[in-house]
């Protein structure tokens, strides 16, 4: 059997951005989503997020891609939210996402950093966030 350790920081939005998760709903969608991944074999270490968007960090399985991780985790729970009748709308994720491997001596970092999003947030919009994101991944690519 591979022995496979890769974790996988992903961040997705919502759909234009609208701020629709407020501190209860991101409560329950957080709890849903760390159970309906551990149903499906995704071990999710850390997931937390604000207004308008989630961060995840998760091992990446053997046995699937990416792709199939993030279909599993965010196109799921865009089904659970709506199935659950939170908002007057059809809530939507953004199409787009960010998603990066991290170190293993990353990742108290980065763990840090999902959980203290609303601190952050305080300081930096989310908008800023993703391009700084994509800046870097950019910048590390040449």
């Amino acid at each position: 059997m591979p022995f496979v350790q890769v974790y996988i920081h992903a961040v997705w939005g919502t759909k234009n951005r609208f701020p629709f998760l407020t501190s209860s709903i991101l409560q329950k969608l957080c709890v849903h989503i760390s159970a309906n991944a551990k149903n499906k074999g995704i071990h999710v270490i850390e997931i937390n997020g604000y207004l308008d968007h989630v961060h995840c960090l998760f091992g990446l399985n053997t046995d699937m891609p990416l792709a199939k991780h993030l279909q599993l985790i965010k196109g799921e729970s865009s089904f659970w939210l709506n199935k659950q009748r939170l908002f007057a709308a059809k809530f939507e994720w953004a199409d787009e996402y960010f998603a990066s491997s991290v170190s293993e001596s990353r990742m108290k970092n980065v763990i840090g950093y999902i959980k203290n999003q609303q601190e952050h947030h305080k300081r930096v919009s989310f908008s800023e966030e993703y391009d700084s994101f994509l800046r870097g991944f950019t910048s590390f690519q040449g």
